[in-house]
């Protein structure tokens, strides 16, 4: 062991502590010395796979230790820990001032407890995808709102809201009815200018809506 590795791997182990000890039960560390493949586990935090220090390196350490080209980060892999339970990887090797990989830090995230809070969270927002009889908004309307409706249902017909005849104009008030529009303070007397009726006529469409 040279002075270099030596040092190299000890700052490595700080990093893992505390990586480690930040996400306790969520996220294993794990310090691999690749110079020693069979004893390669140096360091171990926040223990996930029943490891212990002195175990042999893994399969990803191997290769590393036979191919000085191997990319220097493998970010986000699948794998699984002994129990079964799915992980997300990322090994980061760590090479020396000559080229060589002397260690790897490898972080094995436990995504089976996200999985479980993913279910939760979609069965949570999850609606249901039968036809509503109306489409609802969760707020006030307002009187602009209303104004743009009444032109808008007017336009699509060809004509200004007072050119509509009176059973586009009734059609126009139940509408207004049911999407809420008529809660709007003054609603009546905006639709009675709009569409040029008297409120008495306003309230005969509500009623025979009824």
């Amino acid at each position: 062991m040279t002075a270099e590795d030596d040092l190299l791997l000890r700052e490595a182990e700080k990093i893992v502590v505390a990586i480690g000890r930040m996400f306790p039960g969520l996220c294993e560390v794990v310090l691999h010395d690749l110079r020693d493949p069979e004893h390669a586990i140096r360091a171990i935090e926040s223990n996930l796979s029943g490891r212990s220090v002195g175990d042999p390196a893994t399969e990803l350490g191997i290769a590393r230790i036979q191919d000085p080209g191997f990319p220097d980060i493998v970010q986000n892999y699948p794998n699984r820990f002994p129990d079964g339970r799915p992980a997300k990887s990322t090994s980061i090797g760590i090479k020396n001032s000559a080229g060589e990989y002397i260690a790897a830090i490898c972080l094995n995230l436990d995504v089976s407890l996200f999985a479980s809070v993913a279910r939760s969270l979609n069965n949570l927002v999850r609606t249901d995808d039968q036809e509503q009889p109306l489409t609802e908004t969760l707020r006030a309307r307002t009187a602009d709102e209303l104004r743009t409706v009444i032109e808008e249902f007017a336009a699509a017909r060809g004509h200004t809201p007072r050119s509509l005849g009176s059973a586009a104009k009734k059609e126009l008030v139940r509408s207004l009815k049911t999407r809420g529009f008529l809660q709007v303070k003054h609603s009546v007397q905006v639709v009675t200018e709009l569409l040029g009726v008297s409120r008495a006529t306003v309230y005969n469409y509500l009623r025979s809506a009824d």
